[in-house]
């Protein structure tokens, strides 16, 4: 393990042939917006650990609701024939719909809810555009977990994101406990780029979202930072919601209970950080896995 300091022209180097821990020069939690629904301690908690909680985001109406059209769109056909729809590696089930907000109306008004845009507004200092939206399922019993990552690592190495400027929101369409795969995130992570070992074998993508193995920090780097800080989950009843940053170290265990675990995952970027060539891919992911579509968000 070496550390680095971020002086390279790449200030966030990865996929190399050793690990390295570079301290984050961005910040978390980005000038430029003063006003919107988050709060000062909420964003002071952002800040500090990379995270924070929203409970009862979604009322109980508006969780049948969503809960509803993620029913519709597992049993529709053509939804389930296409190349945005991931399914499990061993059983066949689906696992991710990708680029949800378009294929979704309500998903589509939902990413444009104050409650949700403007937070995202306020955390990354800027208009923001949606960088990937998809609906996770994990069924009871079979529901398969996600390894420890960095979603920027990736982002970085395979979509060409230049910073960590982004945002994502989890939001939970079905109660989040202890016991049934839900989302570990290593608190402080988000202070230090995890790069890690091997290259990005050719479209990666088409494996990586069934089950990651490349871009996956070492144990000894996973160790390092789960006894320095310890490990949180997000629990909670349906209709909270997660917000985190784009380099928090987190996962999520198998789900061999018989209650499922879904959300609505949305991921919104700085228009300021915008993507460019892929840091250490030949060629960019798809367009629905990573947006090139840097409109912004508008109510």
């Amino acid at each position: 393990m070496t550390i680095a300091d971020a002086s390279t022209r790449d200030p966030y180097p990865t996929r190399g042939t050793e690990s390295v821990l570079i301290e984050r020069a961005d910040p978390t939690v980005w000038p430029g917006v003063d006003s919107g629904p988050a709060s000062r301690e909420e964003l002071a908690t952002h800040e500090d650990k990379g995270f924070h909680l929203m409970e009862g985001l979604l009322t109980p109406a508006e969780v049948q609701t969503y809960w509803g059209e993620l029913e519709r769109l597992t049993r529709d056909p053509d939804v389930r024939a296409d190349e945005r729809t991931v399914v499990e590696k061993s059983s066949d089930e689906v696992r991710s719909i990708f680029d949800v907000h378009k294929i979704s109306e309500p998903i589509g008004e939902l990413i444009r809810d104050p409650r949700v845009l403007d937070r995202a507004r306020q955390i990354l200092g800027s208009d923001v555009y949606v960088h990937q939206s998809r609906i996770n399922y994990m069924p009871g019993f079979k529901g398969n977990g996600f390894y420890w990552h960095s979603d920027f690592e990736t982002w970085h190495a395979e979509d060409g994101m230049p910073a960590p400027r982004a945002v994502s929101i989890s939001i939970a369409l079905t109660d989040n406990y202890s016991f049934n795969g839900g989302l570990m995130v290593v608190p402080g992570s988000h202070r230090t780029f995890i790069s890690c070992i091997g290259e990005t074998p050719q479209d990666n993508y088409k494996s990586s979202l069934q089950e990651q193995e490349v871009g996956v920090p070492g144990h000894d780097d996973i160790t390092k930072f789960a006894y320095a800080s310890g490990i949180e989950q997000f629990t909670g009843p349906a209709g909270s919601a997660l917000w985190f940053d784009s380099n928090c170290l987190h996962g999520s265990g198998n789900n061999i209970t018989p209650f499922p675990r879904s959300n609505i995952f949305v991921v919104f970027n700085s228009v300021h950080n915008t993507l460019v060539e892929p840091y250490a891919a030949e060629k960019p992911r798809p367009e629905f896995i990573a947006s090139r579509d840097f409109t912004p968000v508008r109510r």
